[in-house]
């Protein structure tokens, strides 16, 4: 027998990145009186991570709950970027509705439509939420329409197209459901969802069933599974069957020993949860995304939607270079791999493979950004390794043919910069797809393009465009490979032996090329120091020092005058690396070096592959 659960509602919120989920988030329990009147409140309260605070973005979808008028609504926090969409992908199973939020000056971008259908294929109730309508240059109505076009170009059902229109700004802390309206507070968002996003239904009297969509980590308790109860109803010490629909050989008894539900920022621990209730359960020790808790007498596993595919590998290797050891932790190939293997518990688009070599990890995911992520975590934590330059993961078709991955670029960039960023792209195996002007003075162009031609292009990209240009890139399809790319202009300037670098070492470095050191760091033979003004390697010696003479010359006690050096961020040591070099990580330092550090063994190598 089916029942509705009316005092329950559970919405996700998907949109582009930067569009204000989390700042909405923020409003929604301020409003629902989840925090006390004098209670201090961090600004963007759902991006816990320290690296989700540091950057703005949203990397782990967060659950959270609050209380309206009875009602309680778990709310989903989902990330923005493509890198991140199986984290999108998957939550979307947990929930019967969601609010999407588009940038009231920006208006639908291609995250949107990627999130949109998602929903939309699930068959969710739309709330489309027109948001930051205090921007200056602001257009909720043009904005309105580009949304129904959306909708329309997305084939969204009669009842889809239907959706309710809410505009506000989450940073002023109001929403209306009119723009002629005085706008106060929250509630005609609050509204709109008790109105169209419908109650959670079941049937509590057949066998439990809880698909698990998302894992969290905690070092005390392991993992805790978070899921919607879709049938019958959970109980504290109740045994349960751990089953997977796309894996017919996992089958195991299960007790839940700790079940929680959520309210606000907390998890609060209950006996027992019925149908429609999101829940996070712990204690299970063999616990996957997409696994379903099953009644052990009528078990019933839920399918699960298949998560996209990477597209990108690096290689994760134990660092052996000269300095190796001195500013990390975790240094061995054990700490190594225990630590990516850990990164699978909640991270569903991440795949890691083991190498022919045990110091050597092939780690896959879904771009640059989430990679990056990855590895930022893992140097805070104490870790210290060393990478490989990017590559894409290519396929073949049925009749052997190559195919690689094609991404569809959208460039937003001021109209003086267009020309020079076409040609870039079309550098890079770039085709334009369409070009049309964008707002104030901006030409919006499309892009479709190898997922490798855009390898190491954003540093350069915001270079380009004074850094005010706007890339967004999502995943297309695999398509026949497009050629050869020429990545790099540059040469490597390279350390030609070991020491400490000096002021007159790097004076006469400097003029070779851009310096990614000072004086007074550690060098050794075969490190990258900074790039070469030519396309070729030059080997340096920085740690050389004047020879002293018994003459004085005029000018001998003249300062030297050095450059400051460039100093790469990770993002930008990842773009700049060769594939003939490795980027060495640590806790302290960021230090690129040439995967054979001896000189004429490299020339070696490169004089026979000339051959």
């Amino acid at each position: 027998m089916q029942i509705t659960r009316d005092e329950i509602r559970n919405v996700a919120i998907i949109a582009h990145v930067d569009h204000g989920k989390t700042t909405l988030v923020d409003e929604l329990l301020k409003q629902s009186g989840i925090f006390r009147a004098n209670q201090a409140v961090q600004e963007r309260v759902m991006d816990s991570g320290d690296i989700e605070r540091e950057r703005g973005i949203t990397i782990l979808s967060k659950n959270t709950a609050v209380t309206y008028k009875d009602t309680k609504i778990n709310i989903i926090d989902t990330p923005g970027h493509a890198d991140f969409g199986g984290e999108v992908e998957r939550v979307l199973k947990m929930v019967n509705g969601v609010i999407l939020l588009v940038d009231a000056f920006e208006g639908p971008m291609p995250q949107t439509r990627f999130v949109l259908q998602k929903a939309l294929d699930l068959d969710l109730h739309v709330v489309v939420c027109i948001n930051k309508l205090d921007r200056p240059a602001a257009r909720p109505v043009e904005v309105e329409d580009e949304v129904l076009e959306l909708l329309m170009d997305l084939g969204a059902s009669d009842e889809q197209l239907d959706a309710p229109f809410i505009y506000a700004s989450a940073r002023e802390g109001y929403a209306i459901a009119d723009l002629d309206d005085e706008p106060k507070d929250m509630t005609p968002l609050f509204e709109a969802i008790l109105k169209y996003i419908p109650a959670p239904t079941g049937d509590p009297e057949i066998g439990t069933q809880v698909l698990v969509s998302t894992i969290d980590y905690n070092e005390y308790v392991g993992r805790i599974g978070i899921g919607k109860i879709d049938n019958g109803s959970l109980a504290l010490n109740q045994e349960v069957l751990l089953m997977n629909h796309h894996d017919p050989s996992k089958k195991k008894k299960v007790k839940i020993s700790k079940m929680y539900v959520f309210d606000g920022l907390k998890r609060v621990e209950v006996s027992s949860a019925g149908v429609g209730e999101i829940v996070a359960v712990s204690g299970i020790a063999d616990l996957h995304i997409g696994d379903t808790l099953c009644d052990l007498d009528n078990p019933d596993p839920i399918p699960f939607q298949k998560i996209s595919e990477p597209t990108i590998s690096m290689n994760f290797v134990v660092n052996d270079s000269p300095l190796a050891g001195q500013e990390g932790d975790y240094i061995t190939s054990r700490h190594l791999r225990d630590r990516l293997f850990r990164e699978l518990n909640t991270d569903v688009s991440l795949r890691v493979e083991e190498t022919d070599s045990a110091e050597c990890f092939k780690v896959s995911g879904r771009g640059e950004l989430h990679l990056s992520v990855l590895i930022e975590e893992m140097r805070r934590e104490g870790f210290e390794f060393a990478v490989s330059k990017a590559e894409v993961i290519y396929k073949t078709d049925e009749r052997g043919k190559k195919l690689e991955p094609m991404e569809i670029a959208y460039v937003d960039v001021a109209d003086e910069f267009s020309g020079s960023v076409i040609q870039a792209l079309s550098e890079r195996k770039g085709e334009l797809q369409g070009m049309s002007a964008g707002n104030g003075g901006t030409t919006r162009l499309e892009f479709a393009i190898p997922s490798r031609g855009l390898i190491g292009f954003r540093g350069n990209f915001m270079t380009m465009t004074k850094g005010t240009g706007v890339l967004n890139t999502i995943f297309d399809e695999y398509a026949p490979y497009k050629g050869d790319i020429v990545f790099r202009k540059q040469g490597s300037l390279i350390a030609f032996e070991a020491g400490v670098s000096v002021p007159y070492g790097l004076f006469s470095a400097q003029q070779r090329g851009t310096l990614f050191i000072g004086a007074g760091e550690k060098v050794y033979a075969g490190m990258v120091i900074g790039s070469c003004a030519k396309p070729e390697d030059i080997d340096l010696n920085v740690c050389k020092t004047k020879h002293l003479t018994n003459t004085r010359s005029s000018s001998a006690d003249e300062a030297l005058t050095l450059t400051p050096p460039k100093i790469l961020s990770l993002e930008e040591a990842l773009e700049f690396i060769d594939a003939d070099e490795l980027l060495e990580v640590t806790p302290k330092s960021l230090r690129i070096r040439k995967r054979q550090l001896d000189a004429r063994l490299r020339r070696r190598e490169s004089f026979n592959k000339k051959g």
